[in-house]
């Protein structure tokens, strides 16, 4: 039975794409026969010890953290937890997912250098034009990043797009293999009726309805989609989520005259979320850079047969998944006038919003099933873990014959 552990940013109930999938592909795999830990920052000053997760053999660990500093987690003693967790856990192997600087000590880590790496890519670390410190930091990053990436032994893009666009994978792509994203259908559940109802209250009376969900930050481009808003007349725009850039939007929606359309919602929980999905006309993911690496929250709208917007971002998975389901409109990244003319014409037709949205759940089950994700990358992991016993019989093989010649 494979042990493995993943080392993460964060684990629900920390919302978050890339935290759902992580605990989607840690449960999936268990259910698979594998045992599964997985190691985190705690979203909570403190920190805890493990946690169980449920009756579904997931092992977490959570590390104290102290904020963020540029967007990542500063956690001193994570690498003291990562010894702890391998001390306890024993596992076969190590699933990190990047970027995350924490993951980087592992290099620091003898006990977790000595287990074989399967890195999953869930974005390179963009030289942003919006925020420009991330290209200094990314001077510091690289070095131990590189040497992550070399110690690998394979390494998981999530679309065939990021993995040939990165520079940062190119020395390495013998190395990659893609699999998609993907989530658990079963864990998207359906509304309540208390949650349905509070829906409906937000939307109004608006003929479109129009629901983003990410968080506020510098990349989700938000303030592209308020500004499209502008010439969007009767819609209603939702925007769920929490962010460094809450109060810039809400200022520019009232400076745009907005405030009427557009309504910033703060964090949801996974209730009304699914409410507002269930209830939405349209998901829109308008995105401007390749931090956006796939987009998560477009498999959420499959779930609903939600017809989508979304950012077709060079070098990105985001326009891959809209095209490979056949569910979206594609806008120009950071084009406003762009967004507003693909939304009113789904104002306009909601003939064309009801076929694009009836080609996600299909989609869904075929090509982003976390069972399916699960069982590629278990595969993955068959192969680091062969490997490392075909080198280990190999060098003891040597050592028998070159202790005989001695002799």
């Amino acid at each position: 039975m494979m042990r493995v552990l993943h080392i993460g940013k964060y684990f629900p109930p920390f919302a978050g794409g890339m935290e759902y999938f992580l605990a989607d592909l840690a449960q999936a795999q268990a259910q698979a026969g594998a045992k599964v830990a997985v190691l985190v920052h705690s979203e909570r000053r403190q920190g805890y010890r493990t946690l169980p997760s449920g009756d579904r053999g997931i092992t977490v660990y959570r590390a104290p953290c102290y904020g963020q500093l540029l967007y990542a987690p500063v956690s001193p003693a994570f690498p003291f937890w990562l010894k702890r967790a391998i001390s306890e856990f024993r596992p076969d192997l190590l699933h990190l997912h990047l970027p995350n600087t924490s993951a980087l000590l592992a290099l620091a880590v003898p006990a977790a250098r000595r287990l074989p790496w399967v890195v999953h890519w869930h974005s390179d670390v963009v030289s942003s034009l919006r925020d420009r410190r991330l290209a200094v930091a990314y001077g510091a990053y690289r070095p131990l990043e590189r040497l992550i990436l070399e110690k690998a032994h394979s390494i998981i893009a999530t679309s065939p797009p990021y993995m040939q666009s990165s520079e940062a994978l190119r020395p390495w792509l013998s190395r990659c293999v893609t699999i998609p994203l993907g989530i658990d259908i079963n864990r998207i559940a359906e509304p309540t009726e208390g949650a349905l109802k509070q829906a409906e209250d937000a939307w109004g009376s608006a003929t479109l309805r129009v629901l983003a969900i990410g968080r506020l930050t510098y990349y989700k481009g938000h303030e592209v989609l308020i500004r499209a808003a502008a010439t969007v007349e009767d819609s209603r725009i939702l925007i769920a989520g929490r962010g460094e850039l809450k109060d810039h939007l809400a200022s520019l929606a009232r400076d745009l005259n907005l405030r009427n359309r557009v309504q910033l919602i703060g964090y949801q929980s996974e209730d009304k979320l699914n409410a507002l999905l269930a209830t939405t006309d349209v998901l829109c993911l308008p995105s401007v850079e390749r931090t956006e690496a796939f987009g998560l929250v477009q498999l959420e709208a499959m779930c609903f047969a939600k017809a989508v917007v979304v950012s077709d971002i060079p070098g990105s998975g985001t326009g891959w998944v809209a095209r490979l389901a056949n569910n979206a409109l594609l806008t120009k990244p950071d084009d406003p006038a762009d967004l507003s003319e693909k939304l009113r014409l789904l104002r306009e037709d909601p003939e064309l919003r009801r076929a694009l949205g009836a080609a996600g759940p299909a989609t869904l089950a075929k090509h982003f099933d976390i069972g399916q994700v699960a069982g590629k990358v278990l595969a993955v992991y068959q192969g680091a873990c062969a490997d490392r016993s075909g080198r280990r019989t190999s060098s003891r093989a040597r050592s028998d014959r070159d202790g005989s010649e001695a002799v």
